[in-house]
């Protein structure tokens, strides 16, 4: 089981800050594959990877990072500074 995360207009598009997934997914990106076959509001939230980060356990991380002994994955816009 993982923890999935979702910050700002991620989980605005789900409509669910968090939830526990049970994964075959090897990787992060084989993970959003996963969520966007689930239902269309998944597929609009990973639309568009370019403009999403992911951090593993807490660490920023990139799609293509493996998810062996992750408990984690957070996904979010870009931060901005200010």
């Amino acid at each position: 089981m993982i923890d999935v995360m979702y910050f700002a207009w991620v989980r605005e598009r789900i409509g669910l800050p968090r939830e526990r997934l049970e994964t075959m997914a090897a990787t992060v990106g084989e993970l959003v594959d996963e969520l966007r076959a689930r239902e269309p509001r998944y597929e609009a939230a990973f639309a568009d990877l370019a403009s999403l980060r992911v951090a593993l356990d807490q660490e920023l991380s990139s799609f293509d990072a493996p998810l062996a002994g992750v408990r984690e994955v957070a996904f979010f816009p870009p931060m901005t500074g200010g």
